[in-house]
């Protein structure tokens, strides 16, 4: 039974790689990444230089795959992200039976908007509530939310995954229900979903007892070239310049949160999510401080 269960998720996670939608393996019989954290990282491996989260890790090679999926019957996850989708989830309230339904308050949201509840790809979630899938707009960056839309209804984007079809938790199995292509994002839906993007102004460093003029102009530098990078390789660039501010802040030059505030501004300003923001920078400041070599002459 086991080895059945692990060969229908095989084909599960194949399947849907074959659509181009990256996955990452799930915990046996729950909904969490089976991949570690940055806690638990021993910078090995694939992370060797610096740890590499879930969503980068996400992969639709069938080779990979094969070898991820042998060692267990993990269920499967899609990073929604680098999958190009946004999916609608419609929950089910958790408590009270008379609170109304995601599906409800949503279907309440098409119909204020003067719209229908588009017709797309449709999976039917372990605890019976709807996942509606959709392709991204070309050429935008979408985060996660919570009841943005309406009351039980949140999206996945970047920085999220949902729970494949096929995959089993002790609520039930996630089925699909319409195996239809996902259509296009409506306009409508888009409007409600874009962030407004924050005015970026450059970062200057306050004055710091002890700072040398290299961290300060190296802080304004870095953060600006982030600020006016364009899609494709802005968490790169954002790593990158904050990996090289890491050893400023080991030196005591400048302090961490100044380094983390400018960074996450200047990502922001490239339109990459907030969160993914955060979790880029922490792990950029972490790997450098941790890595940094002891100061020599007074750059």
């Amino acid at each position: 039974m086991t080895h059945d269960r692990k060969g229908a998720l095989l084909a599960a996670a194949l399947d849907t790689a074959a659509h181009g939608w990256p996955v990452l393996p799930l915990r046996p019989g729950a909904k969490r990444p089976a991949l570690h954290g940055e806690t638990a990282c021993t910078r090995t491996g694939v992370c060797a230089a610096g740890h590499v989260k879930w969503e980068q890790r996400a992969t639709t090679d069938p080779d990979r795959i094969r070898a991820a999926w042998s060692a267990g019957a993990f269920n499967v996850g899609i990073a929604t992200g680098p999958a190009g989708l946004v999916v609608v989830d419609l929950d089910r309230p958790k408590t009270s039976t008379d609170a109304p339904w995601g599906a409800t308050t949503f279907g309440a949201l098409c119909e204020r908007a003067g719209q229908t509840v588009p017709t797309t790809r449709r999976v039917r979630t372990a605890s019976g509530g709807t996942h509606l899938y959709f392709t991204a707009p070309a050429g935008t960056v979408l985060a996660n939310t919570a009841g943005t839309l309406a009351p039980l209804v949140d999206t996945r984007a970047w920085g999220g995954y949902v729970v494949a079809p096929g995959s089993t938790t002790s609520a039930g199995t996630y089925k699909l229900e319409d195996d239809r292509l996902p259509v296009p994002l409506p306009a409508w839906l888009y409007a409600h979903l874009v962030p407004s993007q924050p005015s970026y102004r450059p970062h200057i460093a306050p004055a710091i007892v002890g700072a040398s003029r290299a961290a300060t102009a190296a802080l304004t530098a870095e953060t600006a070239a982030v600020a006016t990078m364009t899609e494709g390789g802005r968490n790169a660039r954002l790593l990158a310049g904050a990996r090289a501010l890491g050893r400023f802040v080991a030196w005591g030059d400048l302090p961490r949160h100044v380094v983390e505030e400018a960074f996450q501004g200047a990502g922001e300003a490239a339109g990459l999510p907030p969160a993914e923001c955060r979790a880029t920078i922490r792990s950029a400041l972490n790997w450098s401080i941790r890595t940094a070599r002891p100061r020599t002459g007074t750059a």
